[in-house]
């Protein structure tokens, strides 16, 4: 704080103790977090110790991840208890303290891509955390508001240009538009986007195919988020319950114990997430109560459902994760095993399904 009023004079029986603490901080300065490092060298920095706080500049930079998805970021940006461990927060002084002390706009920008695409999965936690993250966007690096022309899209030999088209329209303040096209109006040249920017800022955007599929043809697909979906016969042995596979367990017959194993990968952190898993017809859950759980170091809301079951996450750090429940074998037939699903519910273009079957169960 006391860099900001540099036209008081120090009083003179704490000149002392100020030079005592700078010497501190230029000793001790690699012992202390992400966020305390970008105040010690803006510190530093504005009290004309620069050659000092751009080697701190240099080991941030060099202890950084640089993804062309995600920009740039630490990898020890966690939240903590400790008031100095606020991700957000420190993103936003890492972006004032690089833009002070070293301006290269490449590395400004990618620094704010991180703190974008943190919001895309992620709410701001607090307001001190909203403003310092706005104040970083808009105050450095390219005007985020530079949105005067908007981007060339071609869809296969179709050029769209909301500014000439009356079925799409600009959102006045972010340039948002979209459009649609109907099941006869596709073709297979439209599987070729190209997007071509006209100007410096990020450009966020989504394409969707809806169509109708059987849910046993039903093909696998992922994003951030992938999920799998595995059935399992539990047979009791001479060394206790075993999970066998479907395909190797041969025929499930009423009344056989089948065990779904949901397994999860997510490559970053994300808040509120839903997975619905849908139950083949002829399997009924062992369990019908829904409640909260907690697992693997995560809670969740699981909701038992006539044909589905649902798992509510507030929270889900970057990691692999593993869900069971048991259901019987109630009915014969061939049926569907259904798609387990899940989705973001700040950013649902983050969405996976897994591939589908089909259980044979018998008398």
């Amino acid at each position: 704080m006391r860099q900001f009023f540099k036209q008081k004079a120090i009083p003179e029986n704490s000149v002392e103790a100020v030079k005592y603490f700078q010497q501190q901080t230029e000793k001790y300065w690699m012992d202390v977090n992400l966020q305390q490092k970008a105040l010690i060298a803006l510190q530093l920095f504005r009290n004309n110790r620069k050659d000092k706080a751009r080697i701190i500049v240099k080991s941030l930079k060099e202890t950084s991840i640089l993804s062309e998805e995600k920009g740039m970021y630490w990898k020890a940006n966690k939240a903590g208890w400790l008031w100095s461990e606020a991700p957000t927060e420190t993103q936003a002084l890492l972006i004032e303290t690089f833009s002070e002390i070293e301006p290269t706009p490449k590395i400004i920008e990618k620094l704010k891509l991180w703190l974008l695409k943190n919001k895309q999965v992620n709410r701001w936690n607090t307001t001190k955390a909203t403003a310092a993250a706005i104040h970083a966007l808009v105050h450095y690096g390219i005007d985020l508001h530079d949105i005067t022309n908007t981007p060339t899209v071609s869809v296969g030999t179709q050029k769209i240009i909301p500014e000439k088209s009356e079925d799409t329209k600009i959102m006045a303040g972010t340039g948002y538009f979209k459009t649609s096209w109907t099941a006869n109006e596709i073709s297979n040249d439209m599987s070729t986007v190209e997007i071509k920017p006209t100007s410096k800022t990020a450009l966020w955007g989504g394409l969707y195919w809806q169509y109708f599929e059987n849910l046993n043809a039903v093909s696998a697909t992922e994003s951030s988020l992938k999920i799998e979906k595995k059935l399992f016969k539990k047979v009791t042995t001479e060394n206790g319950l075993k999970l066998v596979p479907i395909s190797e367990a041969g025929a499930v017959k009423i009344g056989d114990i089948v065990t779904t194993k949901i397994v999860l990968y997510s490559d970053r952190d994300m808040q509120y997430l839903h997975i619905k898993d849908n139950r083949a017809s002829g399997l009924e859950p062992l369990d019908n109560i829904s409640k909260y759980k907690w697992q693997d170091g995560i809670s969740f809301y699981q909701s038992i459902r006539d044909t589905a079951t649902n798992f509510f996450f507030d929270y889900l750090p970057k990691g692999i994760y593993v869900f069971e429940y048991d259901t019987r074998a109630s009915h014969t037939g061939i049926f569907s095993t259904g798609i387990a699903m899940i989705e973001n519910f700040y950013a649902p273009e983050l969405r996976s399904n897994s591939k589908g079957s089909t259980i044979t169960i018998k008398n």
